[in-house]
């Protein structure tokens, strides 16, 4: 520190080393810091105590800094009229020291990094009982405004901890960018797999799709041929059909139950007046009472049964039956 016949007064107020890199190499950290009106610096012991690997700050405090140098944050700003400060997790009760308690917080830490900071104050000390004060050596470069205060060099022991926990950051950035970088990359092979994965799942969905068509088909054909079997010779000098006389040969074929007879009875006009049924299911469905399900598992009966056959379909999708004579 300077001496205290070289201290500028209170009105030209100036710290020899800035006290944010002061912290940083005494902490190995960025902590959160208030300065007072007055020049005091106060720390969350929270940060202080978590940076240099205390597990309980509060025993921590307890156990190497004294009463007049830790307070909680309430009592330090209202000493001075101010507020809390907003953000940052500020709060009433927070725990905060001052600086020189942190300095007795880094003495009492057994942390590699603070190792550097402790050298040098154990010198500082030496020094000041050897010579009976501890100046800093003068900046080579001084401040060109009337006035200005002295700039001083930063003492070589901080300035190289300063610079190893620059190094050290930025390998701890190029490590975190590098494990970025990787996990990115493996996201991307993850996506290119996923994406990979359901192509393939859709076609073989489409493949299932076209085999249940094809099936369809088959089943179809099959079911036409098992129908379609060749009708006796019609007897032209025969009568012409009736309803009744085709509901009477149906009778004599089938015995069914009565949802069958009830479709039976609907469509038997309609084969013998037009000589086709187009109807849409729905309409069956609507005359007889039945669904439209049912109305299809009667016809595919009657089919099956030989009573009607399929003529493939109109032109609004209906189904075509004529009667299989």
């Amino acid at each position: 520190m300077i001496e205290p016949s070289k201290r500028p007064d209170s009105s030209r107020r100036h710290e020899a080393i800035d006290v944010s890199d002061f912290v940083y190499a005494a902490t190995g950290a960025r902590v959160r810091r208030l300065t007072m009106p007055d020049g005091s610096h106060w720390f969350p012991a929270v940060d202080v105590c978590t940076e240099l690997g205390y597990t309980t700050p509060k025993k921590a405090l307890l156990d190497h800094v004294p009463e007049e140098h830790r307070e909680n944050l309430e009592t330090v700003t209202g000493s001075h009229g101010l507020g809390i400060p907003a953000g940052r997790e500020w709060r009433r009760d927070l725990n905060v020291i001052s600086l020189q308690g942190l300095i007795l917080l880094v003495q009492a830490c057994t942390k590699a990094a603070c190792a550097p900071f402790k050298q040098w104050a154990a010198e500082v000390i030496e020094t000041v009982q050897r010579e009976g004060s501890y100046t800093l050596e003068e900046a080579e470069v001084q401040p060109a405004d009337p006035g200005a205060p002295i700039a001083y060099a930063m003492p070589e022991q901080v300035a190289e901890a300063i610079v190893r926990l620059e190094a050290h950051n930025l390998r701890v950035d190029e490590d975190l960018a590098t494990a970025q970088r990787e996990s990115l990359a493996v996201q991307r092979e993850l996506l290119v797999t996923q994406q990979a994965t359901l192509a393939t799942q859709q076609a073989a969905l489409t493949a299932q799709e076209a085999m249940a068509t094809a099936m369809q088909r088959i089943a179809d054909r099959l079911d036409i041929l098992a129908l379609g079997r060749p009708a006796p010779p019609s007897d032209t000098s025969a009568a012409a059909p009736t309803t009744e006389s085709v509901l009477a040969e149906w009778r004599q074929r089938l015995s069914v139950t009565e949802d069958v007879w009830t479709v039976a009875v609907v469509i038997a006009p309609v084969l013998v007046d037009k000589g086709e049924l187009r109807e849409p299911l729905e309409s069956i469905a609507a005359r007889t009472g039945l669904s439209v399900r049912r109305v299809n598992e009667c016809l595919r009966l009657l089919r099956r049964h030989a009573c009607i056959r399929s003529r493939g379909g109109a032109e609004d999708g209906a189904p075509v039956y004529v009667l299989n004579r």
